[in-house]
């Protein structure tokens, strides 16, 4: 008897099995055993796969049902809830500077790593004396407070000639300004101010990340003014509108409000997906709802806030006016930009 060759054995198999599943086949289509078998399997996956009565389905619809907020509720609940998810470039092999920002409300300091790359990244802040700016305030208690700023960087390790002071916009405005510069002329420091436009571009070039230039505006809603800036071609635009204090000057809201929409007009459409924030009063409503450490917290909408100060609502006013003129989807607050980081940007 001829022996087969593994090829042949292999073929006989495949006939095997071919044999076995057509047959197999036949039996359960037409025999009333096999039928009913095919139709058994039929319910049990269809039972599997369809949604339980109480499940994520029927809460959808009974979300949706229940619901009698309005659209801007809707978008409220998105807001301030949703997470940022851009992460900044660390900067590498990079240096301490130091820069003190003398505001409409007080001093703030911050230390930060530059590389030559401009990554940077906040090392230290300390925000809110405001003994410096209050017209009570001695040239020696002035004096004081500028030699404690300082000898904080120092302590940190900031050199003396890259600590670098920088008066706001709005802190020009107020009388004990000149004091402050003369006493920091006295300890051989030079001050920096920049006007309202300036103190736009700046915080635009520390703020708003090289991802996001096509499509984000930046607003900072100080004290004395809020700035809104955007890129136009090569250069930045920037303007100026009413700061959080506006009511000590007595101010009507209303007021307020329409100016503040109508300087938001030039903004481009195609940059208002995403607002970057910073300021004291976005400080405030971003504290609210801060999840951890997080550098970017989304704000919830203007009417989520109840402020119970007079500065706390009139941030909230001019923060409406900015969404209600723009449409923006989402408004970022970042926790580690300042206008004075985008000073030390600016400097070789």
């Amino acid at each position: 008897m001829t022996k087969l060759t593994p090829f042949a054995r292999f073929l006989i198999m495949l006939a095997i099995l071919g044999a076995i599943f057509f047959g197999g086949k036949y039996v359960l289509e037409n025999t009333s055993w096999g039928k009913d078998m095919l139709s058994k399997s039929a319910t049990k996956v269809d039972s599997d796969t369809k949604a339980p009565e109480n499940g994520p389905a029927n809460d959808v619809a009974s979300n949706e049902s229940s619901s009698s907020s309005s659209s801007s509720d809707t978008e409220a609940t998105a807001i301030g809830n949703s997470s940022f998810s851009y992460v900044a470039p660390e900067p590498i092999n990079g240096k301490l500077k130091g820069v003190v920002e003398l505001g409409a409300s007080g001093f703030n300091s911050f230390i930060v790593r530059i590389d030559k790359s401009k990554n940077w990244k906040l090392e230290k802040a300390d925000f809110g004396n405001s003994l410096v700016t209050e017209n009570m305030a001695t040239d020696e208690d002035i004096r004081a407070g500028l030699k404690q700023y300082i000898g904080k960087m120092l302590d940190f390790g900031v050199s003396g000639k890259d600590i670098h002071f920088v008066v706001s916009s709005g802190a020009v405005k107020a009388e004990v300004t000149q004091k402050i510069i003369k006493n920091l002329k006295a300890l051989n420091y030079f001050v920096n101010t920049v006007s309202a436009e300036q103190e736009g571009a700046l915080a635009l070039k520390c703020v708003l990340p090289k991802d996001f230039e096509d499509e984000a505006f930046v607003a900072d809603i100080g004290s004395g003014n809020t700035k809104i800036s955007w890129l136009n071609g090569g250069g930045v635009s920037a303007v100026e509108t009413y700061g959080a204090k506006y009511f000590q000057n007595g101010d009507d809201d209303g007021k307020v409000y329409d100016e503040v929409k109508a300087k938001c007009s030039g903004i481009p459409s195609m940059k208002r997906k995403t607002c970057f924030i910073i300021g004291g009063a976005p400080f405030s409503m971003a504290k609210q709802v801060r999840e951890g450490k997080e550098r970017y917290t989304i704000l919830k909408a203007p009417k989520d806030y109840k402020m119970d100060d007079a500065k706390g609502k009139a941030g909230v006013n001019i923060y409406k006016a900015i969404k209600d003129a723009t449409g923006c989807e989402q408004f970022v607050f970042d926790w580690d930009a300042n206008f004075t980081i985008g000073f030390l940007l600016n400097l070789p």
